[in-house]
């Protein structure tokens, strides 16, 4: 004599178990309805992004876009960075206080600084390599200086330094009691520092980190007479 069959799964414990929702069609063997790929669950894990998903990345689009657009106007994007620097000067010398923000505000500008005038390969780790260094006589072949930080990134990276640092002016929990005098001579005696052993690095190695272009030779000029015949 068989055994009787199991009893059917109840349709609200797989409701439950696969997430609610959905289509419902008829699983094979148990005669219950079940859910389809195509439920509100499954969408979101088959690929279709979410509207919060949709929104930034549209927003960063939009941003990256403008950024590519800003790319060979120089002068104008660092006056912009300029203007928003005096900005928050003035913010932080009538509110006085946030000196701590500023201070840092500084340190990562330094910092920016000092690898926006270094070259991408460190000529001290070349030295016994056969790799291409920078040029140290004038007769040698011409290489465009190569900066560990682009110009691009540079401002990039310092106006959004500005930007935050002016965006910690609003809370209070960042305005930290310090004695500021004591803060600018720090900074004065670490640029001072900093600055002597980036000259030292650029002496010893003989670079300069500008490029003017590449140098052009004109031939002699042609000054005999042409006879007609």
């Amino acid at each position: 004599m068989s055994s009787p069959p199991p009893p059917a799964t109840p349709y609200w414990v797989l409701w439950i178990v696969r997430g609610g929702g959905g289509e419902r069609k008829e699983e094979p063997g148990l005669g219950v309805p079940t859910m389809s790929e195509g439920d509100s669950i499954g969408e979101s894990v088959h690929g279709k992004p979410s509207v919060v998903y949709r929104f930034f990345s549209r927003l960063g689009q939009i941003y990256q876009s403008w950024l590519d657009k800003s790319t060979p106007y120089t002068a104008v994007r660092w006056i912009v960075t300029l203007g928003l620097s005096f900005i928050y000067m003035i913010r932080v010398y009538l509110l006085q206080g946030w000196y701590i923000v500023t201070y840092a505000l500084g340190i990562y500008h330094l910092n920016l600084f000092i690898a926006f005038l270094s070259p991408k390969v460190d000529p001290s780790l070349m030295e016994d390599s056969d790799g291409p260094s920078l040029p140290t006589r004038q007769n040698e072949e011409f290489r465009p200086f190569i900066r560990r930080l682009p110009e691009f990134k540079f401002w990039h990276s310092a106006t959004k330094g500005i930007l935050v640092a002016m965006a910690c002016t609003f809370f209070e929990a960042f305005n930290v009691p310090v004695f500021w005098p004591i803060l600018v001579m720090y900074f004065i005696m670490l640029f001072c520092i900093t600055m002597k052993r980036q000259i030292k690095h650029m002496i010893k190695y003989r670079y300069i980190p500008f490029t003017h272009g590449k140098r052009k030779y004109k031939g002699k000029e042609d000054v005999g007479k042409t006879f007609a015949s």
